[in-house]
């Protein structure tokens, strides 16, 4: 008997999930990097008035928070946690680009970008534990 599967045709990247959110979470740090790169140069313009968000960057975070709801579809308890902290890097990272706006405002050297950093950290720790956690378990079981 065959069980209908909840997404249909893209369920085909089920058993590599884990693989596919950590590929995410370093294309997202990865993005922000350049997105950082990115506001510095529209700093240092005289006639800018706002920075305008780095698209890369917002696509990188709309993949990362759609893959996080795809994880929670297949693993719903490490979704739950994953989706947290994922829904919390976007709302931090919508926050460091305000807060680089008005930096750049008020003419003050940009700061770089602490929260989403330690957000885009603590996301990638949890989702790399997730997905390497295989990798180790032999040794922690002989060591536990």
């Amino acid at each position: 008997m065959q069980l209908l599967s909840l997404l249909g045709p893209i369920d085909v990247i089920e058993p590599f999930v884990e693989y596919v959110v950590l590929a995410l979470v370093l294309l997202n740090m990865g993005t922000r990097w350049f997105a950082y790169r990115n506001y510095s140069k529209q700093a240092t313009d005289d006639d800018r008035e706002t920075l305008d968000r780095w698209i890369p960057h917002e696509l990188s975070n709309l993949l990362l928070v759609l893959g996080s709801f795809y994880f929670l579809t297949t693993h719903h308890h490490a979704g739950i946690v994953l989706s947290s902290l994922v829904l919390g890097l976007f709302i931090t990272d919508f926050f460091e680009v305000e807060a680089r706006a008005v930096e750049m405002r008020r003419g003050v050297p940009l700061d770089k970008p602490k929260g989403a950093l330690t957000a885009s950290f603590v996301v990638f720790l949890y989702v790399a534990y997730l997905s390497l956690f295989s990798f180790i378990k032999p040794f922690w079981s002989a060591v536990v």
